[in-house]
């Protein structure tokens, strides 16, 4: 797969079909739209390109707001590398491109640039300035430029119309299950190993504790079954979010994991943390010894969910 900015100022040479959004999480109705987008391109002798952003539109339009991410770039270009997609393009959303009419981003981008010839869409894809085009207008231009238009309609789990607005919600209540219904895998957040106050090692816990981007949704506080990807080795760890609030004063928000049946020193290491099923919530013990034996039998509960998976 190509990867490609605007910057690289890159010509198209062949007839394309682009997906058209922002796949923040690449959940499971974004990879119906890709999917789609790649199996007519193939039929059609297409190359197939998912044009999006750098950033949610969402930053710049709404000065105030900052939008938690389900996936970086770089983990949404590596889940894309999986795929038989041809071409990834990212797009800075800019004031200069915020501005576009709805006519001038299909002449001067799909049509001049992209030398399109179909284009897929979600059923409640905008574009344009203050998002003037909608899907009938993708139409209707279809119809005049010459480009077919695919609209991909709202997949559905148990009732509800999966969206990143809905799997935010899920990450910030802990409901990882229902996450990964909704996403079509474990949501995961990547770091750094940073150095904590190795107060796990002392009690017989050491932990890995990780930095998230700053961007990111973070699942709500307390314990969760994990999975943690160091050295492309899955491991089986348990992971505490949140405060601690037994061994520290005050409120130092940490992700800290627990690697199972495993000891070495991963400090400045890279580590993936997929968060599979809330154990509990985060809890102040009354002593050490209460929260060791809280830990200890934490631990026990993973173990003994991935046995059940043996």
């Amino acid at each position: 797969m190509q990867v490609i900015t605007e910057n690289d100022n890159y010509t198209f040479q062949k007839h394309t079909g682009v997906g058209l959004g922002n796949f923040d999480g690449l959940h499971i109705g974004h990879m119906a739209l890709i999917n789609t987008l790649i199996s007519e391109c193939k039929l059609n002798d297409l190359h197939s390109i998912v044009y999006t952003f750098t950033r949610h539109p969402d930053t710049m339009l709404r000065k105030t707001l900052i939008n938690q991410l389900i996936t970086t770039n770089e983990q949404k270009t590596k889940l894309l590398e999986l795929t038989a997609l041809d071409t990834l393009y990212y797009k800075e959303f800019d004031e200069a491109f915020s501005r576009l009419s709805p006519e001038e981003f299909i002449k001067d981008v799909l049509i001049d640039t992209m030398k399109i010839r179909l284009a897929v869409v979600g059923f409640n894809y905008r574009f344009g300035y203050m998002g003037k085009g909608d899907v009938e207008y993708l139409k209707k231009s279809g119809e005049k430029y010459g480009f077919r238009v695919i609209v991909v309609p709202p997949v559905k789990v148990k009732s509800e119309i999966v969206s990143s607005t809905l799997i935010r919600e899920y990450i910030k209540k802990g409901k990882m299950d229902r996450v990964f219904q909704l996403l079509g895998r474990h949501f995961s957040l990547y770091g750094t190993v940073i150095a904590g106050r190795r107060v796990g090692r002392t009690l017989g816990f050491p932990t890995a504790n990780i930095m998230a981007h700053p961007k990111m949704v973070v699942p709500a506080n307390g314990v969760y079954i994990t999975k943690t990807k160091y050295a492309d080795k899955w491991l089986n760890s348990i992971t505490n979010v949140g405060v601690a609030p037994t061994l520290r004063e005050g409120s130092n928000f940490s992700i800290e994991t627990h690697l199972l049946d495993y000891d070495e020193d991963i400090y400045g290491k890279d580590i993936e943390v997929c968060f599979i099923h809330k154990l509990r919530d985060e809890k102040k013990y009354d002593s050490i010894e209460s929260l060791k034996k809280q830990v200890a039998d934490d631990i026990r509960k993973a173990k003994s969910y991935w046995e059940v998976l043996k």
